[in-house]
């Protein structure tokens, strides 16, 4: 998610000293969890628990997140989430090689989808973007081991927030990278974006009832990329 949806910034190390009240909220179960999560859908809930900061080290499912998160751009997460199905299905499972293929009656398929955001940047985007992680996976082997080159070395753990940023210098490094191998819709703050929902960081707060699980998570994920 966005700067417009959610915190940002988190990992391995942490800060001394409790979270602030308003970095915390009970969760249906009465857990701690981050605060953008709780109050409103019950999506927010499930996707914090059981998605956001879970390592996603699959192609198919890196290009999901990176398109879906192009996708939010100027919307809600929640109408991302509550499309997700429908997104799916309109590219054939987020299957690199064959959005790649997508050609014009794809374009206008896609466009007439009312299933989805139907904006025409965004769907060409997608396509670019499929067809620009073919050479990225033939040089690096995989997208998750091209993506986790820019995975930050240290890392604090939320605690208010205050802590919580929409863009790094290591987003922004790999959104750079990203435009010179010719992706789109990839600036610095959805690139952090990916990094957070596909777990490259860890921006659960300090406390949160998931923040423990996930870390471990990463840092299993991490030792495949050392």
């Amino acid at each position: 998610m966005t700067s417009s949806d959610e915190p940002h910034d988190g990992a391995p190390s942490s800060y001394g000293g409790a979270p602030d009240s308003g970095a915390l909220a009970p969760g249906p179960d009465g857990l701690p969890r981050c605060f953008w999560s709780v109050g409103g859908a019950p999506e927010y809930v499930l996707y914090h628990d059981g998605e956001w900061g879970r390592p996603v080290l699959t192609d198919d499912g890196l290009f999901e997140r990176l398109t879906l998160e192009a996708f939010q751009s100027g919307l809600s997460w929640l109408t991302i989430m509550r499309k997700r199905a429908a997104f799916r299905e309109a590219f054939a499972g987020f299957g690199i090689a064959a959005v790649a293929s997508f050609g014009d009656a794809d374009r206008e398929r896609l466009l007439a989808d009312t299933g989805i955001v139907r904006n025409r940047s965004k769907v060409e985007a997608a396509i670019a973007n499929a067809r620009a992680a073919l050479p990225v996976i033939e040089e690096h082997g995989s997208l998750a081991a091209f993506f986790w080159r820019f995975r930050p070395q240290a890392h604090e753990a939320p605690r208010s927030r205050a802590d919580f940023i929409a863009a790094s210098p290591e987003s922004a490094a790999l959104a750079k990278e990203l435009k010179r191998r010719g992706f789109r819709f990839v600036g610095p703050t959805t690139a952090y974006s990916l990094m957070q929902a596909a777990g490259m960081v860890n921006d659960h707060v300090l406390g949160c009832c998931a923040r423990g699980a996930v870390e471990a998570e990463q840092l299993a994920a991490a030792t495949r990329f050392a």
